[in-house]
């Protein structure tokens, strides 16, 4: 089976497309690398391309010829949203369509969708459900609801097109074989930042905000792992190829942890103590969001092999210090 991957060569795309690789899938990655890497791609063939190139797209669906399209190309920083709203609306819902009317055209009926927590804004319970509401809380989830919305539309209008959704809840951690991992220029990720910070590549770690209603004072968030992450896109594939109906799962563990859990939980993995600083909170970040998990559990079979935050970050610190090695040679 052919899968079109656009964002392959970002952080959870290569990984996917590793995971995709893994299981003989013919893959081909569609990608501006604005943010992903070509060393990233274990597997598949690249073509360079930007979604708001439709005569670009279409010409890669056209020759490529997919039997499905797993989509993870969008701008994913929520404080940025908040500041440039309209970066998101167009690279996260316009391009979006762009790719759902490329693909309609050229008959290719099924998709899945990289969503995020961000859909649910400030839930009024916890752990959230795929039935509660969505109430995004700045423009990043703004837009990936919208795409879910149509998405909705799509498929009912147009019986042949099948859908799964999953809506990611903080994903980190790195390819346990060090192959991949996260690679940004300026990472904005706790856990990636609070070990940059360990390695010394930033001189000390900001906590944003510490006044929020939990035990701690700061954020609560549910972390998952990449591979598993990769994991269940490669069941919900499956299942769409099985016959599956649309759907929408969330991916995450159900178990919350704050950001100074987090960091001193870094502190432990990686032996190093380093400056922490608390400053005012960012604009868009909800307090606490922690994923109701056994709708995917009991649908797609989705089983976590590596659901505890120790092993998370020892597999990113891993990636840190391999990264940090090819730097300084």
């Amino acid at each position: 089976m052919k899968i079109l991957v656009t964002g392959g060569a970002g952080y959870i795309g290569s990984h996917v497309v590793k995971a995709l690789g893994e299981k003989k899938y013919d893959v081909a990655v569609y990608d501006n690398l604005s943010s992903g890497n070509r060393w990233a791609l274990l597997y598949g063939e690249l073509f360079e391309g930007d979604l708001s190139d439709i005569k670009r797209l279409e010409t890669v669906i056209e020759s490529f010829k997919p039997h499905a399209v797993m989509h993870f190309a969008a701008s994913i920083v929520v404080n940025e949203s908040v500041i440039n709203p309209l970066k998101y609306y167009n690279n996260n819902t316009s391009n979006t369509i762009n790719l759902l009317n490329a693909m309609i055209k050229h008959k290719v009926n099924t998709f899945v969708f990289s969503s995020t927590a961000a859909v649910y804004g400030i839930p009024d319970k916890i752990p959230v459900t795929e039935d509660d509401p969505m109430l995004p809380i700045n423009p990043y989830g703004s837009s990936k609801m919208m795409n879910e919305i149509i998405l909705r539309d799509l498929s009912n209008a147009n019986s042949d097109f099948r859908y799964i959704s999953l809506r990611y809840f903080n994903v980190a951690g790195a390819d346990n074989e060090c192959r991949i991992g996260q690679a940004y220029k300026d990472p904005t990720h706790l856990i990636t930042r609070a070990l940059k910070t360990a390695i010394g590549q930033f001189s000390k770690m900001q906590i944003y905000g510490t006044d929020y209603n939990t035990p701690d004072g700061t954020c609560i968030r549910d972390y998952i792992h990449v591979d598993d992450l990769s994991n269940a896109h490669i069941l919900a594939l499956q299942y769409l190829f099985d016959g599956g109906q649309n759907n929408i799962f969330n991916c995450g563990y159900s178990c919350g942890y704050s950001v100074k859990d987090v960091i001193d939980r870094v502190k432990k993995v990686t032996k190093k103590d380093f400056s922490v600083e608390e400053v005012l909170r960012r604009q868009g970040d909800p307090p606490l969001l922690v994923a109701d998990s056994s709708k995917i559990r009991r649908v797609l079979g989705w089983n976590p092999q590596f659901d505890e935050l120790e092993i998370i970050i020892e597999s990113a610190w891993r990636w840190e210090q391999k990264l940090k090695k090819l730097f300084n040679e």
